[in-house]
C-alpha cells in the first residue's frame, strides 16, 4: 500500500470513528433519530467536503495530504476551543465532548503516513507545494464557510 493510501485509509477510520462520537453529541443536544433523518445539510456547510471529494478525485494524493494536514491543525484547535466551552459553559460531560477531543490534538496515526507521503512525492518530485498550498488555501476558505454558515443561523 503507499503512503498516500495509508494516510487515506487511517483518515477514513478516523472519520468512522468520529461520527459515533458525533451521534452521541447531537444525542446529548436533544437530537433524536427522527430530527436526524429529517436534517437538510446546510449549503454553506457543504463546500468543505465537497472540495474535499473534488480532491480525492482528481488531485495529486500527497497534495492532497499535505493540503489537508496543514487544515487539520486549525481544525484541531476550534475543536479544541469548543469542548472547553461546551464543558465549562453548558456543563457537557467527556463522553459528550469525545467528537471535539478526537479532533482537538493532532492524530499521532496520521503522522507517519502523512510524512511518508510527502517524502515520497518529493523524492520522486510529484509534489507540488504551489498546488498544495493552494489547496490548502481553498479548504481553509470553505472551513471559514462552515463556521460562517453555522454562526449566521438563528437562534
Amino acid at each position: 500500500m503507499s503512503s498516500s493510501a495509508a494516510f487515506f485509509r487511517t483518515l477514513a477510520e478516523g472519520e468512522a470513528l468520529a461520527g459515533e462520537r458525533l451521534v452521541v453529541f447531537a444525542r446529548a443536544c436533544g437530537v433524536d433519530e427522527v430530527r436526524e433523518a429529517s436534517y437538510e445539510p446546510l449549503p454553506g456547510c457543504q463546500a468543505y467536503p465537497a472540495y474535499v471529494a473534488r480532491l480525492a478525485l482528481n488531485a495529486s494524493p500527497a497534495d492532497v495530504v499535505l493540503a489537508l494536514t496543514a487544515n487539520f491543525s486549525a481544525w484541531g484547535g476550534y475543536c479544541a476551543t469548543i469542548a472547553t466551552a461546551l464543558r465549562e459553559r453548558y456543563g457537557f460531560t467527556d463522553e459528550t465532548c469525545a467528537f471535539f477531543d478526537f479532533f482537538a490534538e493532532p492524530s499521532p496515526e496520521l503522522g507517519e503516513p502523512a510524512t511518508a507521503a510527502v517524502q515520497a512525492a518529493l523524492n520522486a518530485g510529484r509534489l507540488d507545494e504551489t498546488r498544495a498550498h493552494a489547496y490548502g488555501r481553498l479548504l481553509q476558505v470553505y472551513e471559514a464557510s462552515f463556521w460562517s454558515t453555522l454562526g449566521d443561523m438563528p437562534l
